[in-house]
């Protein structure tokens, strides 16, 4: 019997232990260290409103405070749609449409094909509220601005806003849907289809 020939294995190495396993001292400290500073930190929990009663808003009340998004307003426009008296027509009550800055700067960047809607909104009818942010887009600026004072009604007929603002208790969103203004979450809305 001749000698069996055995082939050299090519690159291997002894196998070694990762620096990141779970059996290392250091690593079972680290895991350690940072199971104890989660289980420290408080959980951040907002104050409940005042103004609300389960999901009801007491701060909502005739004459209505109604911020307007460039959209609604351009939807309003290609409807033919007067904006204050269909706002009246769907809550029956005094409405005041609110426009803020931001909203006011993009209809200006939009140019002259929706100028229409920028003599509309610079109407006097219209209240004009100062926001705090800069240059900031529009949707995030109606957001916060509901979030701080709860007494708006937000129109806009974006898909995306109107359901961030869901997510927000006691904010009612008004939209257009078959040529008519429409509120949803709002009991006093007895004008609006439903």
């Amino acid at each position: 019997m001749g000698k069996s020939k055995k082939t050299r294995k090519f690159a291997v190495a002894k196998k070694i232990i990762s620096p990141k396993d779970a059996r290392i001292k250091s690593n079972q400290k680290e895991q350690k260290a940072l199971a104890e500073s989660k289980k420290e930190k408080p959980r951040h929990v907002d104050q409940a409103i005042s103004a609300l009663f389960f999901q009801y808003n007491t701060q909502l009340g005739p004459p209505y405070h109604i911020l307007v998004d460039t959209n609604f307003i351009n939807f309003s426009i290609r409807n033919k749609m007067d904006i204050v008296r269909s706002m009246m027509d769907c809550l029956l009550a005094k409405c005041i449409p609110c426009i803020t800055d931001c909203v006011m700067g993009e209809l200006e960047k939009l140019g002259s094909k929706y100028k229409v809607a920028l003599k509309l909104a610079q109407d006097p009818r219209f209240e004009r509220i100062p926001c705090q942010c800069r240059g900031c887009y529009a949707d995030d600026c109606l957001v916060n601005m509901v979030k701080q004072w709860r007494c708006f009604i937000v129109a806009t007929c974006d898909k995306e806003l109107r359901g961030r603002i869901r997510k927000i208790p006691g904010v009612p969103c008004m939209y257009i849907s078959s040529h008519r203004y429409t509120v949803e979450r709002m009991p006093e809305a007895f004008g609006a289809p439903r």
